[in-house]
């Protein structure tokens, strides 16, 4: 974190602005509290047609741009809009602002919102200026979705007044304007001057942080494999603030899956800093997270800091802005607990004035929470995308939705004899799904390559119902709203289905009891993360497991002009050491008379040195099998155990054992299991790990939807590649590259299956594997294991 000089730079005599009249409004003349009392599903379809409906009059005007540029305050400002209707009568000319509300009409009075009447006040202002009006009409109209009830407010104002309020909201927005343009100056100058922040690159940095450059510059896509030890993250960041420096992008966003490396991101920005970079960060923390409450209540009578959030929080954000440069989880905390502000909501705001933000990949990608304000239509954004390895699964989750026919059921019995339309929807609802249950007849499961229309016409009329119910109990159990916004979350992944039909299936399965459970299931995700880059100028995905370079291009969306490299690894050749086990089968068919063979490869090779090992397996059965027989045969052992489900503090216990074990205290063998938690983003440096063993090639477990996957790509061939064996060798990749984490480290990592000497995996080693040695007795890997050792002794 560094103290910001920003506010004593002298601004620029004449800024230029463009911003819209609503961003203008919600900015400035928002105020009041936080309310997560739900009042109804976003009606943006809903809003449309009674726009259209209320604008059918004679004389009226439907959505008419307006723009006018005015200089406030040293800013050049152009601001624009669409006013929903323009009324011209022989009486003079009305602005309209048309709102469908959810509120009982006898609850809005004429004072309800002045946002709202700011909004129409703006519209009504640029009117008069380009049309020489003196008088305007100003009317408000509020459309209740229940009942298609009308209420009107009508005021009328002098075109002096309104121009009078109107540069009242530009020298408040002025403040900002001038503050972002200081910073900018301030930040281009500082990136433009940045130095790399080391004395010297490592082997493969600056080939990375070149191309990591040149993509940004021309506008492209680049997919880079750089090993542990090259620096990822510096040479990501590094280049793409230099860009941004040069006028190349405007915002840099840092999109990782791992809290560590979100930490990392920081990290590498705070060595710059030392070095005279001015930029300011931001990292965002899921809502539930950073929430002040021990379960979030985002309402004025639950929570102090929603009751009146939106009358500090400008004020809050300046503060933190004038302060801070680096604006951790932590930072946020203090700043949002002394100005009594949301947390969750300040580091939003935030993101709208800083130059890098990091952040889950979600916030780009998932169409439920993606970050509204910078990609509903993006910009000249840069994206680093961060352990891509780990984006395809995430994206296909993201991307894929799914609905259960005894939810429905359930909420209908929890109704009661109330909300009769709303028991009839459900009721229509629950006679469709069991008709498609009986379509599933013996087999118990469909697969269709279409979405369901009908299914989907009957949830849009249960949302609407139900929005319609909770406005009237918005107190309503949380357990009746999950089934309600997992219908919601149905219907968004159904726009994405009809926009990307190829890429989808409906999956129908008939469960016991009575269920059917439906589901949107995203087979490829290319075609949607493809629109999620392209709201950048440039994108970056890089990881130490990217291979091989035509799977990932094509399941991540890469496009026809991508850009792949794999860099070597930094790290002495000599240090490391790959053996492989290839007289074991690991098969599930094989795999009973696999366990006192894993049993004694991995007593074998802890023996070859004393320290820390982890041995990693394809499930948690295997894991334990394997452990029960390996501490009765080689009690002399300490041992450790991953276990299903382990909270924050039990992972930091476990890795803990790591620090408390060295060469002088004797030899821990970890049992863990492959891809899981302490498969990957785990940094045991030096003596802390010595070697990893691995048994099994990580194929994921055959299922019903990674077999869709495998027939979408080609089937037994490409297609099981894509969907089975590429996943799985990067969790081999991963778990294997636990070991060697510096250039001083030493390790040697046992691959144990007979299948890892075939040419299909082989293939998949990288440049610093090649150097592999298969061992087939317990004398060769003693041999192998006692030479090593040796020569790193010396």
């Amino acid at each position: 974190m560094g103290s910001s000089e920003s506010q004593h730079c002298e601004a620029p005599a004449t800024q230029e602005k463009k911003i819209s009249v609503r961003g203008l409004v919600e900015f400035i003349v928002r105020a009041g509290s936080i309310d997560s009392r739900f009042t109804g599903r976003n009606r943006l379809e809903e809003g449309a047609r009674v726009h259209r409906k209320l604008q059918k009059d004679e004389g009226y005007l439907a959505e008419v741009h307006l723009s006018v540029t005015e200089t406030v305050s040293a800013v050049a400002f152009t601001v624009e809009g669409r006013a929903d209707g323009v009324i011209i009568s022989e009486s003079g000319v009305t602005i309209d602002e048309i709102k469908s509300t959810l509120t009982p009409l006898d609850l809005i009075t004429e004072d309800h919102s002045p946002a709202h009447w700011a909004q129409a006040m703006c519209y009504g202002h640029i009117y008069c200026v380009k049309n020489g009006l003196e008088r305007i009409g100003i009317r408000l109209t509020y459309y209740e979705m229940d009942t298609g009830a009308i209420k009107r407010f009508s005021r009328g104002y002098d075109a002096a007044w309104l121009g009078e309020f109107f540069t009242g909201l530009l020298e408040k927005y002025a403040v900002w304007v001038h503050f972002e343009s200081r910073w900018k100056e301030t930040a281009a100058s500082s990136m433009k001057a940045l130095e790399f922040p080391y004395e010297s690159y490592r082997e493969g940095q600056r080939r990375m942080a070149a191309a990591v450059y040149k993509t940004i510059a021309g506008e492209g896509r680049l997919f880079a494999m750089a090993p542990t030890g090259v620096g990822k993250t510096i040479s990501t960041i590094f280049p793409a603030l230099k860009a941004v420096g040069e006028g190349y992008g405007e915002k840099i966003f840092y999109l990782t899956a791992k809290t560590v490396t979100r930490r990392a991101a920081q990290a590498a920005l705070d060595k710059m800093r030392e070095s005279g970079l001015r930029v300011k960060s931001v990292t965002i923390t899921a809502k539930d997270k950073i929430c002040f409450l021990d379960e979030r209540d985002c309402k004025p009578g639950a929570c102090e800091y929603a009751d009146g959030h939106f009358d500090r929080i400008n004020d809050a954000v300046l503060e933190v802005l004038n302060n801070c440069d680096g604006i951790t989880a932590e930072v946020i905390v203090d700043y949002a607990t002394r100005c009594r502000v949301c947390p969750f909501e300040l580091a939003l705001d935030l993101t709208l004035w800083c130059d890098v933000i990091i952040c889950d990949y979600n916030y780009l990608f998932d169409p439920q929470v993606y970050l509204k304000r910078f990609f509903s239509e993006g910009g000249d954004y840069i994206f680093l995308v961060d352990e891509a390895h780990n984006l395809a699964d995430r994206a296909r989750e993201m991307f894929s939705a799914s609905i259960g026919k005894r939810s429905f059921l359930a909420l209908k019995r929890a109704l009661g004899k109330q909300a009769k339309s709303l028991r009839t929807k459900i009721t229509a609802l629950n006679s469709l799904l069991l008709g498609m249950r009986r379509e599933c007849a013996d087999a118990g499961f469909i697969e269709k390559r279409e979405p369901n229309g009908e299914l989907n016409d009957m949830l849009e009329a249960f949302t609407f119902e139900f929005s319609k119910w909770l406005a009237d109990n918005p107190e309503a159990d949380r357990e009746l709203l999950e089934t309600y916004f997992g219908a919601l979350t149905y219907l968004k992944i159904a726009e994405l289905y009809d926009e990307n039909p190829d890429g989808y299936s409906t999956l129908i399965e008939a469960g016991a009891g009575g269920e059917l459970t439906v589901r949107q299931f995203c087979v490829d995700p290319s075609g949607l993360l493809d629109a999620r880059f392209s709201l950048g100028r440039a994108a970056v995905l890089f990881s130490a497991t990217l291979t091989p370079a035509g799977y990932f291009t094509a399941v991540l969306g890469g496009g026809d002009n991508c850009r792949y490299i794999a860099l070597p690894s930094p790290f002495p050749a000599d240090g490391f050491l790959l053996l492989v086990a290839d007289n074991v089968s690991t098969k599930y068919k094989d795999r009973d008379d696999s366990f006192e063979r894993v049993a004694d490869l991995i007593f074998n090779t802890a023996s070859g040195k004393q320290g820390n090992y982890i041995a990693y397996f394809p499930s948690y059965s295997y894991l334990s099998s394997v452990h029960t027989l390996f501490c009765g045969k080689y009690p002399g052992f300490a041992t450790a155990c991953q276990s299903p489900g382990m909270a924050e503090h039990e992972r930091d216990s476990f890795l803990s054992l790591f620090d408390e074990h060295s060469a002088s205290t004797g030899t821990l063998v970890a049992f863990c299991v492959l891809g899981g938690v302490f498969s990957e983003g785990v940094d045991l440096v030096g003596e802390k790990l010595i070697g990893v063993i691995i048994t099994g090639v990580g194929l994921p477990q055959i299922n019903r939807e990674l077999d869709i996957v495998r027939n979408h790509f080609g089937g037994p061939g490409r297609g099981f590649d894509f969907a089975y064996r590429y996943p799985g060798m990067n969790k081999v990749l991963q778990a294997a590259g636990r070991v060697i984490r510096s250039e001083h480290d030493k390790g040697v990592v046992l691959l144990i299956d007979d299948r890892f000497t075939a040419r299909n995996y082989t293939a998949l080693f990288p440049e610093h594997w090649h150097g592999w040695r298969a061992v087939r007795s317990a004398g060769d890997l003693s041999d192998a294991l006692n030479g090593f050792w040796q020569t790193c002794r010396k």
